[in-house]
């Protein structure tokens, strides 16, 4: 006399499927690192704290990060520092005065392009008062922010398209950028990024 094989219902094979699927789907979340790349392609000052801001925050949060920086962006990870802003053509730079009588502190003011335009040294002003409304509000410094980033162990990835299309010099660059690579380097790694951002 033979045994009679066991067969497991179907019912009971398909839940059993569905409970480890999602137990291994949970463990596999429960392990992820977040991932976050940022193209950064700006180098005025008020253009310098986005990709920082976001970089130091995500990587405090225990994110992997990396930051390529291209074209005029490339001017944030040089050794000197000396960022301007540009109210030209730009429609959100209106701003309040850092200082002055208080009911002028309190208003936007709506410079025309056409004197922003032709007022000799006027870039330079608005430079020294954004640095002037920054250091009076406790925002940090774009050299603190990237201070911070490096800490953290964000990748501070350089163009080096952009750096052989400028003539730039390696050594004014920062010793801690961590690549000279193209684009076709960086994309991949910002493929499998949970998070890509254009700056």
């Amino acid at each position: 006399m033979t045994a009679r094989a066991h067969t497991v219902p179907q019912a009971d094979l398909d839940a059993w499927f569905d409970r480890r699927f999602e137990e291994k789907m949970a463990e596999r979340e429960a392990n992820h690192i977040p991932s976050m790349t940022i193209i950064a392609t700006k180098g005025t000052l008020d253009m310098a704290y986005p990709p920082f801001i976001l970089a130091s925050t995500a990587a405090a949060l225990g994110w992997e990060v990396a930051i390529f920086f291209t074209f005029y962006g490339l001017n944030l990870l040089r050794r000197e520092l000396d960022l301007q802003i540009s109210p030209l053509g730009n429609p959100a730079m209106p701003m309040k005065l850092p200082h002055g009588p208080a009911w002028l502190r309190e208003r936007e003011l709506a410079i025309p392009n056409v004197l922003m335009a032709n007022l000799p040294g006027f870039e330079r002003l608005a430079t020294t008062m954004m640095r002037k409304t920054l250091e009076d509000k406790g925002v940090a410094s774009i050299e603190t922010l990237r201070e911070a980033c490096i800490e953290s162990d964000v990748k501070l990835v350089a163009c080096q398209m952009t750096v052989e299309l400028f003539g730039h010099d390696r050594d004014d660059f920062i010793p801690e950028v961590s690549d000279w690579v193209g684009a076709a380097s960086f994309l991949p790694t910002a493929q499998k990024a949970d998070v890509s951002l254009f700056i």
